[in-house]
């Protein structure tokens, strides 16, 4: 047990410290992922045998519930609203269209036989949200005409009816039903995803409203369970889950609770921790000695799919509303393929139905090329197609993102011989940029107003603008030790460029200077620059 932990503990240590080098040389961090998958895979270096696909359907399925999930909670809303007409009939009729079309290709040009030329159009028919996000923040691709929202909201949405396509054409190919069941199974699945999405939503952000959470990080716990909850009820009843946790991640994820940004903060380690448990995964179970004979089926497929499979999708659907030829190409070459295809293909082969081609490995492949070639041509072809725009900020479009600092509060209580005690607030300096918003007085709250007079014992509320950290200064506490008591200040030997900011005494805030004596248990907010080791 010990040598697996030690195992799982070196395997994440090696993708994060990857992931340094693939952006160093330009590379898309997960097919590093990937990559180092098929290193530890059964035909790779470690030899790891794992060819459980059952198993690696559970995992990379749940997986996938929470990226699907936070496409919706990290998408902030008042941006990708104005796009999201055309990102809707992207990733719903331009997902339909792109498998059509790539079926047809391979039953006609390819021979593969009409279901299993359909089923891999499914299978592949969704862009991955995880590459298309993790390209446009690593490489800041501040994009035109709104094309950032388009993909974010496109790549976020599409795995739904790629999910939906897949399993009625496997349903099909198992000779499950009839035209009309199958038509009813559509309809349940968008019908009951969407359903039970909007209640979800509804009842997600009335909880985040209304529910006071008294531990810190049970908001991020309830949050996860929201995401889980609002897949599996409407997957219970046939309907489509993803969609469901879709949407109900778009709701709570755009709702102005108390520690928002904590909550993305949360989301973002925990998504990124499972992109790297998935396609890790994906590349564990792949067999490269078994992909030789996909090579030239899934290069030509690979090459349809991003040179006229995607482009005529997206041409039919955002030319109508009078799109630039330079974002519809830029769109279209964004269309990139990732773990949703991947994981589908495993839920194919762990499926009972019968397939003559080795249809894992031919995704495997596609996804191999498309994050490989697309993603590391991405802002290249930005910059090609002039779609880059230095007035546009791709971060605004996510839900961490703050266009200013957000207010911090301090608390300074009024002192019997200090000089605000007994001045009216109109009277008394207080530094540019400082507003008192509170007065706390006998247990009451006062509403400050200039003709306020401050009463020794007041304890008063300054707001201010936040302070955004550019690491050029870390900001720490030290307590103070028994050696240390009665010195003053001044007597204390800080390293150089050290600052002392307050002083917290017995829940008091004194504002320091060389002459206070030290007294134990007291605590320095000390301000320091990275390089200072500091003496406590």
């Amino acid at each position: 047990m010990l040598l697996e932990l030690i195992a799982v503990a070196f395997i994440i240590l090696c993708c994060i410290f990857g992931s340094k080098i693939s952006l160093k040389f330009g590379l898309p961090t997960l097919l590093l992922f990937i990559l180092l998958g098929m290193a530890f895979g059964s035909d790779g270096i470690f030899k790891i045998e794992f060819d459980n696909y059952m198993f690696a359907q559970n995992i990379s399925s749940a997986a996938l519930i929470l990226i699907i999930f936070y496409g919706g909670f990290g998408t902030k809303w008042t941006k990708a609203r104005k796009a999201a007409g055309r990102s809707i009939l992207l990733s719903s009729v331009g997902t339909i269209l792109t498998a059509l079309l790539v079926g047809l290709f391979c039953t006609f040009v390819l021979k593969f036989e009409p279901t299993e030329g359909f089923l891999i159009g499914a299978v592949i028919s969704s862009t991955d949200a995880a590459s298309v996000f993790a390209i446009l923040r690593s490489k800041k691709l501040n994009l035109k005409y709104r094309s950032a929202p388009i993909l974010e909201l496109e790549s976020g949405s599409n795995d739904p009816f790629a999910y939906m396509l897949t399993i009625i054409i496997l349903s099909i190919m198992q000779g499950d039903g009839n035209a009309g069941d199958f038509a009813i199974m559509f309809a349940k699945q968008l019908g009951f995803g969407l359903l039970f999405g909007g209640a979800f939503a509804y009842l997600g952000v009335l909880a985040l409203k209304h529910i006071k959470f008294e531990e810190s990080g049970f908001d991020a716990i309830f949050v996860c369970a929201m995401a889980i909850i609002s897949y599996a009820i409407p997957a219970f009843f046939g309907g489509n889950g993803y969609l469901a946790a879709y949407i109900t991640g778009i709701a709570m994820g755009n709702t102005d609770v108390p520690g928002k940004k904590a909550l993305v903060n949360f989301f973002d380690g925990l998504t990124g921790i499972t992109q790297i448990m998935l396609f890790f995964m994906l590349g564990l179970i792949c067999f490269p000695s078994q992909m030789a004979h996909t090579i030239l089926p899934a290069a030509l497929i690979a090459v349809f799919l991003t040179l006229v499979a995607r482009p005529l999708a997206v041409f039919l659907i955002m030319k109508p509303f009078k799109a630039h030829l330079n974002q519809i190409a830029l769109v279209s070459f964004a269309g990139i393929r990732g773990a949703s295809s991947i994981v589908f293909a495993i839920m194919v082969t762990a499926n009972e139905a019968y397939t003559k081609n080795d249809i894992f490995h031919i995704v495997f492949m596609i996804v191999l090329i498309s994050i490989s070639v697309q993603g590391s041509l991405l802002p290249l072809v930005a910059r090609k197609t002039n779609m880059i725009d230095d007035g546009e900020n791709v971060m605004k479009t996510f839900n961490d993102y703050s266009d200013e600092n957000a207010v911090q509060f301090i608390r300074l209580k009024v002192y019997e011989n200090g000089t605000w005690a007994g001045s009216m607030i109109k009277d008394i300096e207080i530094p540019q940029g400082l507003l008192i918003a509170l007065i706390k007085r006998d247990g009451k709250s006062l509403i400050p107003y200039g003709g306020t007079t401050l009463l020794a014992g007041d304890e008063i509320v300054l707001s201010g603008v936040g302070f955004s950290d550019d690491k050029s200064r870390i900001f720490h506490e030290i307590t103070i030790e028994s050696d240390r008591n009665g010195k003053r200040i001044a007597e204390l030997d800080l390293p150089r460029g050290d600052l002392i900011i307050l002083i917290k005494r017995d829940g008091d805030v004194l504002v320091p200077n060389g002459q206070i004596e030290l007294k134990e248990d007291d605590v320095l907010v000390m301000a320091s620059s990275p390089r200072t080791v500091v003496n406590n």
